[in-house]
């Protein structure tokens, strides 16, 4: 009966074991990826902004302005190795209770590397262009090095620095920040009398982008869970010279949108800690136990056979009296 019940043990702590590189090495490389339902909310926010505004054709300062994204998941074009999100970002004059600007961006994905990908209708505001670098979201697992991130204000991918870490909200994050000195992010054409040039009716002026974001992100999931971005979009005449200051301003994350960020950063660190680290120690401890525990019950019967072995009494073809 021993001998049963230790090469049952055995036979299922050697399953546990297998379970175990199953879980770490498969299961969760199947199950630990970016979501295809993606659905949050975002707001950023700034103030002492300043811009100039279509609707009353001046610039107007000392602004409060909030930017609210949007993003949701497109999951019929997603599949197991892709994600498709689709963002919708939404400036607003909180002072002057007006609209400033909105954008639309649709961006496929890898859900595991966050690279981006040429597919899936993916444009920024209608504009479609040859996608790298990543999007979104870092990887998943993100290292503390140098990634290229997409810029959607000038459109192609631009370097982004580790540059240490920092704790957001009692999350540890990684610290990345994106430097874009003055860089022309396309042209302009408008009244002459708007910038001073009023012998000319129209005038074609380049717009100049220069700005620094700093993304606070959770090394577990890739995920930002707080931005602070300082932008400054300005046209200049062919000298150079500044002539009409189209948006400055300090922008970042609420508090309730970081707090939202944490939670789910958190949430999520458990979940992947759980199939990656928790459960194949605990099956790997129990299948360890077990073959020992199956070896020993084993090794056991065989010493008491031995031992209780009438068939010892003959050795030698002695009779027992």
């Amino acid at each position: 009966m021993r001998r049963v019940a230790g090469l049952v043990a055995s036979a299922l702590g050697t399953f546990l074991i297998v379970l175990a590189l199953l879980t770490r090495f498969y299961v969760a490389d199947q199950a630990v990826k970016f979501p295809l339902n993606e659905n949050t909310i975002t707001t950023l926010s700034a103030s002492n902004v300043s811009y100039f505004s279509p609707a009353v054709l001046a610039e107007l300062t000392g602004v409060t302005m909030t930017d609210t994204t949007t993003v949701q998941g497109d999951v019929a074009d997603s599949n197991s190795s892709r994600a498709v999100w689709t963002g919708f970002s939404y400036l607003y004059d909180q002072t002057n209770k007006q609209t400033f600007e909105y954008s639309l961006e649709r961006l496929a994905f890898d859900r595991r590397t966050g690279a981006l990908l040429n597919c899936c209708d993916a444009n920024v505001s209608a504009h479609k262009v040859n996608f790298s670098g990543l999007g979104y979201v870092w990887p998943l697992g993100v290292q503390k090095k140098n990634y290229v991130f997409f810029d959607t204000t000038l459109m192609k991918p631009r370097p982004t620095v580790y540059a240490g870490t920092a704790v957001v909200d009692g999350e540890n994050t990684y610290k990345f920040v994106e430097t874009v000195p003055a860089t022309q992010s396309g042209t302009e054409t408008l009244p002459g009398s708007l910038v001073g040039m009023k012998d000319q009716p129209t005038v074609q002026l380049r717009e100049m982008y220069q700005g620094t974001t700093t993304d606070f992100v959770d090394p577990a999931t890739g995920a930002p869970v707080k931005v602070s971005t300082d932008q400054h979009l300005y046209l200049v005449d062919s000298s150079g010279t500044q002539v009409l200051n189209l948006l400055s301003a300090n922008f970042s994350t609420v508090p309730a949108s970081v707090a939202a960020a944490v939670s789910t950063a958190k949430s999520d660190d458990a979940k992947i800690s759980l199939i990656t680290v928790i459960l194949p120690v605990i099956f790997a401890l129990l299948g360890i136990i077990l073959v020992v525990i199956g070896v020993i019950l084993v090794r056991s019967r065989s010493e008491y056979d031995y031992v209780d072995d009438p068939a010892a009494d003959f050795e030698g073809g002695e009779v027992p009296a």
